[in-house]
């Protein structure tokens, strides 16, 4: 699956009104360690259909999000339900340390 990308005109409708938790990547084209999870996070948005939507937002050519939500590294993930950040992941790691970040975020 590939994930959609979300920009900053967007956002509001697609993260911030959605009825449903969103991780959202904050990644660019030239950052190694966001190829290096997208098959993971492809991954956990196939397995978490219906209960958690990810997307992706790439920094460079969608500066106001990234601002906003203060991204000041590649990857950065923020977990958003009715609309608030509630958990931000920094960096690449292996798809059972995200299962298990995520599950961690969303019991809450």
């Amino acid at each position: 699956m590939t994930l959609q990308e979300i920009t900053d005109a967007d956002f509001e409708t697609e993260v911030l009104g959605a009825d449903v938790p969103v991780l959202v990547e904050f990644w660019a084209q030239w950052c190694g360690p966001c190829h290096q999870i997208a098959p993971a996070l492809a991954k956990i948005a196939d397995e978490r259909a219906g209960a958690l939507r990810v997307v992706k937002v790439n920094s460079d050519e969608n500066p106001i999000t990234s601002s906003r939500y203060r991204v000041m590294g590649l990857p950065t993930m923020l977990v958003f339900r009715d609309g608030v950040p509630v958990h931000e992941l920094r960096g690449a790691r292996p798809k059972a340390a995200l299962d298990r970040e995520l599950d961690h975020a969303l019991a809450g």
